[in-house]
């Protein structure tokens, strides 16, 4: 444990005696090790702890073991005690994302202004392997199967190198006393599955899945920071930023080997998730005009270059992006709601409700205003297609109501509804369809 230790201390931050840290302490026994082993080693060290407030007594129980440890080391000792509940609520994500966010936002405030040069966290072998799976599972990238990088900005991660047995040992063997989360033994949050059920059985297959991971993990990294340092000095060669609007030249995507993962790794920056870019890549051969929406950009597919612009959305505007369906969003004052319900499910159909077949579908979906040059095939044409603009003026819409028509595009950047007035052939439900989504807008 001490060498594994030394030699990340070595390897990464050789100036660590000269360089003060800021280390992540919440009273468990993996960043409890991690103050000893400073502490032992006379590295000059601060402890931060959060109280999150979660646990109630617990939560203060574990403030007071850290304040204490703190003074027995002499080390500083700072603590915040964030409303965690109501950052839930503002940003719409879960509790563990909240907490995490705040913790590291935290942590970098507090480095800066009492001038620390690291942060340290007690992440070790086995907390890299659970992420990769998590990943994993989720759907990822190279960069996901990394694990966690032991060394990222002014983030360190010195226990690495170390797994669990190797970090219950050298508590064990020192005396260390530490806090227990009673919540790590239950089974209520994934990594906790992945722990508990996934781990134990690939160990039972591999008794070295730890280390073995750690050189796998080592090898990935450097894959894939030579691989990012070719795409980024590929980008340099086929993107064009004309006054913010960006231009890449089509040819130079279809020259290459893998178009879609190197568009990809250009759009990334604009928000382009890679389930698009499957779409986007089949398009380029096709005939120009498609455009493909993020939550922050449009792409249009034009003759010789795809263009990307920041989309009116972003500047205020009539879009809305719809990451996935089960939601209810609000749309000028109108309530656009996406339910999947069983195809035998009683649903009752005006001009403001379709119902569609949602493995036709890509998301995010996208809510705008129609524009010149929309074309769709409008339903019982029999796949016929047909201009927006002409469809307006067969139903008599006047200028007012045409100006606040609204289309709904696929992920592809195809009309899927044209609202209030016609629903597109291609989305339309068969006798193969499993679930249905029901799509509303009502004022």
């Amino acid at each position: 444990m001490l060498d594994s230790f030394l030699t990340f201390i070595n390897q990464h931050t050789p100036d660590l005696k000269q360089q003060p840290t800021l280390l992540a302490v919440s009273g468990g026994i993996d960043s409890v090790v991690m103050a000893h082993l400073f502490h032992n080693l006379g590295l000059p060290a601060a402890i931060a702890h959060c109280n999150f407030g979660l646990r109630g007594e617990e939560s203060d129980g574990d403030e007071a073991f850290v304040r204490e440890l703190a003074i027995r080391y002499n080390f500083p000792f700072f603590v915040t005690r964030p409303d965690v509940k109501s950052f839930v609520k503002s940003a719409a994500v879960s509790t563990q994302m909240a907490a995490r966010e705040l913790r590291y936002e935290w942590f970098e405030k507090v480095r800066k202004e009492s001038g620390y040069q690291w942060v340290a966290t007690a992440h070790h072998a086995n907390d890299s392997l659970e992420t990769l799976l998590l990943n994993l599972v989720r759907g990822t990238g190279l960069a996901g199967l990394t694990g966690i990088a032991p060394v990222n900005g002014h983030l360190i991660r010195p226990l690495i190198r170390s797994n669990r047995a190797e970090v219950d040992r050298y508590a064990t063997e020192n005396g260390i006393q530490w806090r227990e989360d009673r919540t790590n033994e239950t089974d209520d949050y994934y990594r906790n599955k992945i722990r508990h059920h996934v781990i134990p059985v690939l160990s039972e297959l591999n008794p070295s899945l730890e280390s073995t991971f750690n050189v796998s993990s080592e090898r990935l990294r450097a894959a894939n920071a030579l691989l990012e340092r070719h795409l980024q000095q590929w980008k340099t060669q086929v993107v064009r930023d004309e006054a913010g609007t960006i231009r890449i030249r089509i040819a130079d995507i279809l020259d290459d080997a893998e178009p879609t993962y190197r568009l990809w790794f250009i759009l990334q920056d604009f928000g382009f998730q890679y389930s698009q870019l499957h779409h986007i890549v089949a398009s380029l051969k096709g005939t120009p005009g498609k455009r493909f929406f993020s939550q922050t950009h449009v792409l249009l597919v034009d003759r010789e270059d795809l263009i990307v612009k920041v989309s009116i959305q972003s500047a205020g505007s009539e879009m809305l992006i719809i990451e996935k369906p089960g939601v209810t969003l609000d749309w000028y004052g109108a309530e656009l709601s996406l339910r999947l319900l069983p195809t035998e499910s009683p649903i009752r159909f005006d001009s403001s409700t379709i119902a569609v077949d949602p493995d036709l579908l890509t998301f995010p979906l996208t809510l705008r205003r129609w524009q010149q040059g929309d074309i769709f095939h409008p339903f019982g044409m029999g796949g016929k297609r047909k201009k927006v603009s002409d469809l307006l003026i067969d139903s008599k819409i006047d200028l007012f109501e045409k100006e606040k028509t609204t289309v709904l595009l696929n992920g592809d950047g195809e009309i899927i509804w044209v609202v209030g007035i016609r629903a597109d052939e291609r989305f339309k439900i068969t006798a193969t369809t499993g679930n249905i989504l029901v799509i509303s807008l009502n004022s």
